[in-house]
């Protein structure tokens, strides 16, 4: 891991960042079944194949950083599945080597028509791991010691694959999200950025205030960005103006395409909102107020696609812009 800011450090040729969009998505476009507790994590041991196509679409799409499989990979979650410790983390560092192999077909050593794409490497919430929604809600029955046990290992195996840098993403909590810079704290050089889910323009999803959780990561070894993800589209700008608020590091959004996840359903409604999952463009035509507000990094969560991604790489050629 380069103790660098590998985000500010690609934010030197480019003036934001383009982050890929949705694996379930494409995984679920491809044919996969993922009604299972594992989600897209599973095809790591059944299909990685698929999931290395899924981050080369992206890539070739114009990406410039890629979020691997393993937002839901956890040992105990293999273990539950049936697999050995060993086979877990095997499939766990298997998923920064396949964005890696990905990248590799699309980007090659001295190509200047673009900055050689990162790979961040998922670090999903104790709630992921619960597969009970509770990443949308907090309330977690760990403290930050807990959770500190809890993502340790898979923290540890991810940084030992190589990955430019870990994505702590999803997390419902400014607790979590402490207990990841405990961790950054016991793995000098390591950098992870952390993003949150939203409830609304202002609070993440257990209710904090994301200004408060802003100026509580500002000054975190480590911590390379801080932002949102997986949050509705209407949201993004005031939550950027609130962190910018609080602090001068890069600040990461990916909200999803506009439809409505039930946690308890499992299922995806379309949002009373201009931006629907048939509006390939949603993204885009908030990128020059969320880039006004201080966003440094774009991409998509859930139900967007390399469609969705390409827009925003083009957006950014169309205006003379690498």
């Amino acid at each position: 891991m380069n103790e660098l800011n590998p985000i500010k450090a690609l934010l030197a040729d480019v003036p934001f960042m383009v982050i890929d969009g949705a694996m379930a998505t494409e995984l679920e476009a491809l044919g996969c079944d993922l009604n299972d507790a594992l989600w897209s994590a599973r095809l790591l041991a059944q299909a990685p194949e698929k999931i290395r196509q899924v981050h080369q679409a992206y890539f070739e799409a114009g990406a410039d950083c890629a979020i691997t499989a393993s937002y839901q990979a956890t040992v105990p979650g293999f273990m539950q599945a049936g697999m050995t410790a060993e086979e877990a983390r095997a499939l766990i560092q298997l998923s920064v080597t396949l964005a890696q192999q990905a990248r590799d077909t699309v980007w090659q050593p001295g190509q200047t028509d673009r900055p050689k794409p990162l790979v961040a490497a998922s670090v999903g919430p104790y709630g992921a791991y619960l597969a009970d929604g509770s990443e949308y809600r907090g309330g977690y029955d760990l403290d930050r010691d807990g959770l500190v046990e809890f993502h340790r290992e898979r923290f540890e195996l991810l940084l030992a694959a190589g990955a430019d840098l870990l994505a702590a993403e999803t997390l419902p909590s400014l607790e979590e999200a402490l207990a990841i810079t405990d961790l950054l704290a016991e793995n000098p050089g390591a950098q992870a950025w952390i993003t949150f889910s939203a409830k609304d323009g202002q609070h993440i999803s257990d209710g904090t205030p994301i200004e408060q959780c802003a100026a509580a990561l500002a000054n975190c070894p480590g911590v390379a960005a801080i932002g949102v993800n997986c949050t509705a589209l209407a949201h993004i700008e005031s939550l950027i103006q609130a962190i910018r608020r609080q602090c001068d590091l890069p600040i990461l959004v990916y909200p999803n395409s506009g439809e409505v996840y039930d946690a308890v359903t499992k299922t995806w409604h379309p949002a009373q909102c201009d931006h629907t999952a048939a509006d390939i463009s949603g993204l885009a035509q908030g990128v020059e107020q969320w880039l006004a507000a201080g966003a440094s990094g774009i991409g998509g969560c859930c139900r967007t696609t390399p469609e969705d991604i390409q827009v925003l790489a083009q957006w950014r050629r169309s205006r003379q812009i690498v």
